[in-house]
């Protein structure tokens, strides 16, 4: 009679503690690595489609001029016309290019790169050097 209270208490606190370690060791991590990943794949999903919503709009066709022209100004802001300059093109690189050549050839001149719109009345100044 004596042993048989250790013993039931014994087997008690083995039980007991084999029950806690198995929650906490394997099925509590299994929970939360299950969750983790499951939700990292989720984020992971949403970003690509985020980034794929940015790219399609991002990448959606812009009406871009036909036609881009080099307008000149002197120091007054007064516009003008240099002879032999070529002021029309139909790239907006070309014609970048060729306004930052024209403004090292005529430092004391400013250069537009400018296009006219069908719709609108007003030049679009693109870029200003």
């Amino acid at each position: 009679m004596g042993l048989k209270p250790f013993i039931i208490t014994y087997i008690s606190v083995i039980s007991f503690s084999n029950f806690v370690f198995v929650l906490f060791s394997q099925t509590i991590r299994d929970i939360i690595w299950s969750f983790f990943r499951d939700a990292s794949g989720v984020i992971i999903l949403g970003l690509v489609f985020l980034f794929a919503f940015a790219w399609l709009i991002k990448a959606r066709p812009h009406k871009i001029p036909k036609k881009y022209f080099i307008t000149s100004f002197d120091v007054y802001g007064m516009e003008t016309h240099i002879d032999g300059l070529r002021t029309e093109f139909k790239n907006h690189d070309v014609a970048w290019s060729f306004m930052k050549f024209y403004k090292k050839s005529y430092p004391l001149y400013n250069f537009a790169l400018v296009s006219e719109e069908m719709k609108q009345d007003k030049k679009i100044i693109f870029k200003y050097i």
